[in-house]
């Protein structure tokens, strides 16, 4: 699937203005979860496919180390080092605790999403508009199932995601402007 240029211009406007930032889910909670993925390895470069200069594919990605008593899961990609702050580039939840990985440009059926920074309830790739960038892939554990509907606004999902997790884990990845 190509990246529509509209979210391209979307996600550069909000990039371009004061006020896009959301803040970082703040939790402080064990790093039980190791988070994985066969695409890249940890501190490495994303590959250019899973940028908004490639197909603009989320990748594939795993994860082990949820604990028991998890009953829901959520994925949050940020980029720490956006322009007016921290940049929020995908929310999955409703992930079944016995999820333990995504394929590539793909979501579980019964998934949510909620709105990235740009507004839209899906995968917004890295695109940093200079230098290179830290993307963050972060498994939270829940205690409880958001009450959250497909769409939801971010802040309200990363603020119910910090409210319920229990544990969480992380992937690192890198992207360079083209």
């Amino acid at each position: 699937m190509v990246w529509p240029v509209r979210t391209l211009a979307t996600v550069l406007a909000c990039v371009a203005l004061a006020g896009c930032a959301n803040p970082d889910v703040e939790v402080d909670v064990p790093d039980t979860i190791t988070v994985t993925s066969p695409a890249f390895a940890p501190d490495e470069e994303i590959p250019v496919d899973f940028s908004c200069a490639g197909r603009g594919a989320s990748p594939p990605l795993g994860w082990t180390g949820a604990p028991e008593e998890a009953r829901e899961l959520a994925l949050v990609l940020d980029d720490p080092d956006a322009p007016r702050g921290t940049f929020i580039h995908w929310i999955v939840f409703a992930l079944p605790p016995s999820t333990n990985a995504l394929a590539e440009n793909a979501v579980p059926s019964g998934a949510k999403l909620a709105k990235n920074t740009a507004g839209r309830a899906e995968y917004a790739p890295p695109c940093p508009p200079s230098g290179t960038h830290h993307y963050r892939f972060t498994v939270y554990a829940l205690r409880a199932p958001l009450d959250l509907p497909n769409g939801a606004d971010t802040d309200d999902a990363l603020q119910a995601v910090s409210d319920q997790a229990i544990a969480q884990g992380r992937l690192v990845g890198l992207f360079t402007a083209r």
